[in-house]
C-alpha cells in the first residue's frame, strides 16, 4: 500500500492547480490521483473499526463506509445533474470488480501457482448475489422499452422518465437494499465461517483504537469529498479536452479511481495464494455496488440534484452488466482458478472498454 499512499502528494497539487485556474484536464488528473490514497486510508480505517467493533456492528460499518469513495464521487455528480455519468460509474465499478479485479487477481496468482483453489460455496453465494444484482438493475430498463420509452443516449447528461418508471426504480432500490441486509446477515452471522477462511484475516486487525479509526475515517472522508468536488467539477471540460466522452470517463476512469485501493488489495492477496480473500473482494464489492450504492443514489436523487434519477441504463451498460455477471459467475463456480481464466476476464474487460470508447 506504500505506493498508493505516495499518491497523496497529488492532493495539494490538485488544490493548487484549481486555485491557479489551471487546465481542467490537469485538475481532473491530479484530483483523480488524489482520491486513490484517501480511498485507501478510508478502506483501512473501515477495516480496523469493523474488526474492533465485532462482526455485527462491523457489518454495519462496512455497509456505511466500505463504498464511501464511490458514494461521495457519485453524490457530487448527482448534485450537478450528471445522471448518466453516475450510472456509467456504477456500471464501471461493477464490471471493473467482476472482470478487471478478478481477472488481474487470477493472473497474478497464476504466475506462481498453476492452479489456485477457493471455497466454492462462498464463491457461489457471492456470485449468485452478483447475478441477482445485475438482473435486477436492468429490469427497469426492460420496463421502459416495453412502454416504448427510449433508453438514455451515451451523449446525454440526464433524461427524465415518467412517474411510473421512477416509482418502479424506487421499489427495485428498496428490494436491492433489503437483499443486501439479508446478505450481511448471511455472511456476518448465520454463515460467517464461509466468509472467514483460514489465512484471510486482515493483518493487524485490532491495532487501531476506535477513536483513531473514527478520526482517520472522518479526515479521509473530508479529503475524498474535496477531491471528488474537484474531479466532478472538471470532468465535463476535461473529457472534451482529452477527446473522451463523459460516458467513457465515468465508466472507466472514475470507476477505477474510486475502487483502486480494493483492486490493489485483491491482486496482492491472490499473489500470496489467498484466493478466498481475492474472490470475496472482487465479487463481493461488485455485488455491493449494485445492492447498496446504486439504490442509495436512486433514493438520494429525489432530494439531491435537479431531477430524480431513474434506474434506467443505456444498451451498452445493460450488455456490460449482464456479460460481467454471467462470465464471472461461470468462472468461479468450480472453486478453482488459473492464469488463463484471469486473462479471459481481462480480455472481456478490454473488449467492453473498446466498445464503450467507440460508443
Amino acid at each position: 500500500m506504500r505506493l498508493i499512499y505516495g499518491l497523496g502528494a497529488f492532493i495539494p497539487v490538485a488544490l493548487v492547480l484549481n486555485l491557479a485556474g489551471a487546465s481542467p484536464s490537469l485538475v481532473f488528473a491530479a484530483s483523480a490521483l488524489g482520491i486513490v490514497p484517501t480511498a485507501a486510508v478510508m478502506s483501512e480505517a473501515t477495516e480496523q473499526l469493523a474488526a474492533r467493533a465485532g462482526p455485527g456492528i462491523g457489518g454495519f460499518v462496512n455497509v456505511t463506509f466500505g463504498n464511501a469513495p464511490d458514494l461521495i464521487i457519485a453524490v457530487f455528480a448527482l448534485s450537478d445533474g450528471l445522471h448518466e455519468v453516475v450510472k456509467a460509474s456504477l456500471v464501471g465499478s461493477i464490471v471493473g470488480n467482476a472482470l478487471l479485479v478478478l481477472g488481474a487477481a487470477m493472473l497474478a496468482g497464476g504466475r506462481a501457482h498453476s492452479r489456485q483453489t477457493f471455497d466454492r460455496t462462498a464463491a457461489q453465494a457471492q456470485a449468485g448475489m452478483l447475478l441477482l444484482t445485475v438482473v435486477a438493475l436492468v429490469l427497469p430498463s426492460v420496463l421502459a422499452l416495453a412502454h416504448h420509452v427510449s433508453l438514455p443516449g451515451v451523449t446525454q447528461i440526464r433524461e427524465g422518465f415518467a412517474h411510473d418508471i421512477e416509482g418502479v426504480s424506487i421499489a427495485v432500490a428498496l428490494v436491492l437494499m433489503a437483499t443486501y441486509v439479508a446478505g450481511l446477515l448471511f455472511s456476518m452471522r448465520t454463515h460467517r465461517d464461509l466468509f472467514n477462511p483460514a489465512g484471510g484475516e486482515t493483518p493487524h486487525a485490532s491495532a487501531w483504537s476506535v477513536r483513531r479509526s473514527m478520526g482517520t475515517l472522518a479526515a479521509a472522508g473530508v479529503l475524498v469529498a474535496l477531491m471528488s468536488d474537484l474531479l466532478v467539477g472538471s470532468i465535463e471540460h476535461a473529457s472534451e479536452a482529452i477527446g473522451l466522452s463523459q460516458f467513457f470517463v465515468g465508466a472507466f476512469v472514475v470507476a477505477i479511481v474510486g475502487n483502486a485501493a480494493e483492486h490493489y488489495v485483491a491482486v496482492v492477496a491472490a499473489a500470496k495464494d489467498k484466493m478466498d480473500l481475492a474472490v470475496n473482494i472482487a465479487i463481493g464489492s461488485a455485488a455491493q455496488i449494485g445492492l447498496f450504492v446504486a439504490p442509495v443514489l436512486v433514493l438520494l436523487s429525489f432530494g439531491v440534484g435537479p431531477a430524480p434519477m431513474a434506474m434506467v441504463f443505456n444498451g451498452y451498460e445493460i450488455a456490460a452488466l449482464l456479460a460481467a455477471g454471467l462470465v464471472a459467475t461461470a468462472l468461479v463456480s468450480d472453486g478453482e482458478s488459473t492464469w488463463f481464466e484471469g486473462f479471459q476476464l481481462l480480455a472481456l474487460y478490454a473488449v467492453i472498454g473498446i466498445v464503450f470508447y467507440a460508443a
